[in-house]
Order: structure tokens, then sequence, then C-alpha cells
């Protein structure tokens, strides 16, 4: 770890003073309620402001307060997040909601320590609640956290290995001012967004340049340091999208994956692009399915959906039967016919409800 030469104020000092001038109006900044605050963290892991607001807005609209989310069904508030992805972080929420009503009656815990005893809530999520909502003098570490810091300090470690996390945790709980850690906690998350961004900082206009380590020995583009993750798959998926009058048949998936509790079509996965007519009828077959042959069309093009490890590509197979599926065929396939409004308030991967509104 690089020595550490500069007060350790002069880092609060600068962006405390950057802060009010740049920062931009989010709603969350003018509230101190802990749900309110919760909500939005959940909401902006892994999803960028600007996607993120409108589903903010829309979930506290239909659950103001942590009990309306705690009684929720499970497959609405999916519904809500439909688009967001990694919907593990949905299921965990509307469980935190249900843990807070039910041990904690309906009151957030009010330190860092006792929220991290909440479902789905760590470190980082714990410490921005503990300080927005209870002025509490721990320091907030993310992606512009770390880059802040690495940068400024000349810190080579890799910030993807979890050793590192407590080095860089100590070093940004040395610079929260226990007078406004909330301020600073959202001044460091606000200058790494928009002011020390991963490229092309603003480094000419930067308050902290004359102090920055990276800036001064010419390795703002090296930091911070991270390794790469590995290269990520791609799979591909057939779906067979079976019509018969009005309604069609989908699923609901129940397998422990990030999709668990969504709504999809009968599917087979292929390992490459393409399902060629006699394949197709062969899982067909295999599925106990008669098709209408008068109205025969063709598979869609491809859809693609990028994940953090794996990339997916998808084509759907419209399918008309001949008669309505067996009760045997039902209940072997987890299938159930929806009607285009029923399938409307389902909630659906990206990949199908892309499909879905496509093709209504």
């Amino acid at each position: 770890m690089t020595k550490i030469t500069s007060r350790p104020s002069f880092l609060a000092a600068a962006l405390l003073a950057w802060y009010p001038r740049h920062s931009r109006d989010l709603p969350w900044r003018h509230t101190r309620d802990p749900y309110a605050i919760w909500l939005s963290e959940i909401i902006l892991q892994q999803t960028r402001v600007a996607q993120g607001l409108p589903y903010y807005e829309t979930f506290l609209a239909a659950y103001p307060t942590v009990q309306d989310l705690a009684a929720a069904p499970e497959a609405e508030v999916l519904r809500y997040w439909q688009g967001l992805g990694y919907y593990s972080r949905a299921r965990n929420m509307h469980l935190t909601a249900q843990q807070v009503v039910q041990e904690y009656g309906g009151r957030f815990p009010s330190t860092y320590a006792g929220l991290l005893q909440l479902r789905g809530v760590g470190p980082y999520t714990a410490a921005a609640i503990a300080s927005f909502a209870f002025d509490e003098a721990v320091a907030v570490l993310d992606g512009n956290v770390y880059r802040v810091l690495a940068r400024i300090f000349g810190l080579h470690s890799d910030i993807a290995a979890p050793s590192s996390r407590k080095e860089f945790q100590a070093l940004a709980d040395q610079h929260i001012p226990a007078s406004t850690p909330a301020d600073f906690n959202q001044a460091i998350m606000e200058f790494g967004a928009i002011q020390c961004t991963p490229l092309k900082p603003d480094c000419l206009f930067c308050p902290l340049q004359s102090q920055c380590w990276a800036f001064q020995h010419g390795q703002v583009a090296l930091l911070p340091v991270k390794s790469k993750a590995k290269a990520s798959r791609t799979r591909y998926f057939h779906y067979f999208v079976l019509r018969h009058g009005e309604q069609t048949y989908l699923r609901e998936r129940r397998e422990k994956d990030i999709w668990q509790g969504l709504y999809d079509f009968a599917m087979t996965e292929t390992t490459v692009a393409e399902l060629p007519p006699a394949e197709l009828m062969r899982h067909l077959d295999a599925l106990g399915v008669r098709l209408d042959t008068s109205q025969a069309s063709e598979p869609s093009s491809a859809y693609r959906h990028v994940l953090s490890h794996q990339k997916l590509e998808a084509r759907f197979h419209p399918l008309v039967l001949a008669q309505p599926l067996p009760e045997t065929t039902l209940r072997d396939l987890g299938l159930r016919a929806y009607s285009a409004n029923e399938i409307e308030a389902l909630p659906k991967p990206k990949l199908i409800a892309n499909y879905c509104s496509q093709n209504a």
C-alpha cells in the first residue's frame, strides 16, 4: 500500500466543496427514510441511475411503506422489476421487507451492524443506509469509490480481489468526517460517477488534481487495477410459442436460477444457433405436441441478451396447435394456458417480454 502523506481531511474538504455545485438532483437524496434509501440502493445495484430512476419511482408509488412491499405477492413484485435483470435482487428485496416487518416491527435497524443482519444487505448497502438515514460515520465502498481512492492515493491492489476490500475500507473510513458522513459518502460516489469516471475523467478541472497520485504519475488510465473476468459463453435457446385459439402456453420457472419465479415458454437449448426443421419436429414429437400444419410460420430472428457471465441468443418458434394440450402434457411440462391480458401481467425475463411486446 502506498504511504499516505497528505492530511486525512484534504479529501473530505475537497469533495464536500465540490458536491453542492455538481451533484445531480435525485429523489433519494431528499429523504432520511431508511426504507426509501434501501429501496434505491437495491435498485441501483448493477443498474445505471437513468435506468433505475423510473423503477424507484414506480416501486415507491406502488409500495410506499415496507409493510406494503412485504404484503405484496412475489409475482407482482417481479412484474414491477421486469427489465432490470438480476431478479434475485427483487426476490431478496421482497424477503427482506418481510423480515423487517416480522422481526423488527416494520422499523429498519438504525446501525451499520444491525443492518448487516438483514437478508441481502451487505457492507455497501448497510453503510449507505446507516450514513444517509442515521448519520453513522461508516464509509461506503462501491466501484466509484474504489476508483477515486485508487487514483488519488496510488493504490495498485486488485479491486476484484476480496482481500483488497479491507485496505480500501480502512482508507475510506479514515477520511469520512464524523460530522457529515452522509454528505461525504454521497460526494465521493458522485465524484466517481461524473468527474473521476472510468474513461476520460475530467482531470483538467479536478479539484484534487494536485493531490492525485495517478495524475501526477501519468497513470490515470491504469488505475484502479482490476483483473479481467472470465470470457462469457454464448448459449442458444429455442422457445416453442404454443398457441391454441386465443390461448398461449407458458410455464413458471421454478428452478433455482436467475429467472426463478418468472414465466417463459417451453424451450430447448442447443449448441448452435440454428434448429433445423427435422430437429424441431423431433422435439415437438417428444413433447407430445400436434400442430395445425395449415398455419405454419417461420421462427423469429435472433433475440440477444447479455448477462454478466453469459450471452443468450434466443429464437422463438410460433406454433399453432391442432388441439389443446392434454392435462398430462401440461403437468409434465409445467405449462398453463394464458390469455394475452394475463400474459401481459405475468413477470417475464426481458427476452420473453421483448418478444411478447413485439408480437402481441
